[in-house]
């Protein structure tokens, strides 16, 4: 999932670091609504230096001359290609290959053996990464499956990598890293499932066959018509304000398959009707009852 970025408290009501532009409170209040209403994520006062640095630059590539033409451009129909670039510069994405690592020896000990041996036999195996940023969460997920069933890719087993920003998920369908974005990849997964590329990594044939990766927005429609064994959604919801972090624990309830587990990440708290439906079986990680 795209992350906001730390911020500096604003001081006023107005913030002109370079003196370039003039970002008024009024200006950063319609800035922050737009993209509450797009994506859920709350904008708090505090980020206020945060969306002068990020967006001046905006402004400029746009040949703008004020926040308030920014607002207004982006207020429009014309705009609307412009939100989600907004939503990209005022957001980043911070992740790597087997990120809390428990959750994934969880995957390996706990979840994957029976549900391997039932698609073994013919069954149905289906993991959401919501929130997926790059493909290195969705990925791990992949590596976990490879390590324990080499052959997953030719059973009816499927990994769905979803995030609201179009840039990320074409980032991960790429599925090209750096030397060391594959450093936490333990040797032998790195060396069977990866290819050199050029200056970098690319993923296999395999991984590549298990993971989908589609723009999905957390508080828009959810398209898919069936249910998930296991859905990550880890330092997503942090971003968003309670009654929308309780309504996407509810909704997830829907997709969740009984006995299905929900992994979150360390700085969540699970919260609402969901928290009823759901037991700790590890760190922040919940078995639906």
């Amino acid at each position: 999932m795209s992350r906001i970025l730390p911020g500096t408290a604003a001081q006023s009501g107005t913030v002109q670091p370079t003196g370039e532009f003039e970002l008024t409170q009024k200006d950063f209040l319609r800035i922050a609504k737009i993209l509450y209403e797009d994506s859920g994520i709350a904008l708090p006062d505090s980020k206020m230096a945060l969306v002068y640095s990020r967006l001046a630059k905006r402004l400029r590539a746009l040949g703008m001359q004020s926040f308030r033409q920014y607002c207004e451009h982006v207020s429009g129909s014309e705009g609307v290609g412009e939100r989600m670039t907004m939503l990209a510069a005022l957001t980043t994405n911070v992740t790597h290959f087997f990120r809390e690592m428990h959750h994934f020896d969880h995957l390996r000990t706990d979840l994957l053996p029976p549900l391997l041996e039932a698609a073994k036999r013919g069954g149905r195996v289906r993991i959401w990464s919501a929130g997926c940023s790059n493909g290195h969460e969705p990925y791990s997920i992949a590596l976990t499956i490879l390590g324990m069933m080499p052959d997953a890719a030719n059973y009816d087993i499927r990994i769905l990598a979803s995030d609201i920003d179009p840039n990320v998920v074409a980032f991960g369908r790429a599925g090209i890293y750096d030397d060391a974005a594959v450093q936490p990849v333990p040797m032998e997964l790195r060396r069977r499932w990866f290819q050199r590329s050029g200056n970098g990594h690319s993923v296999s044939e395999e991984m590549r066959t298990l993971v989908s990766f589609r723009e999905l927005n957390l508080i828009g429609e959810w398209p898919m018509k069936n249910g998930f064994q296991a859905i990550f959604c880890r330092n997503v919801t942090i971003y968003f304000d309670e009654p929308t972090r309780q309504k996407i624990w509810s909704r997830f309830m829907k997709y969740l398959e009984p006995a299905g587990v929900l992994y979150i990440g360390h700085s969540e708290r699970l919260t609402g009707s969901a928290s009823d439906q759901l037991s700790l079986v590890g760190t922040t990680t919940y078995r639906r009852t």
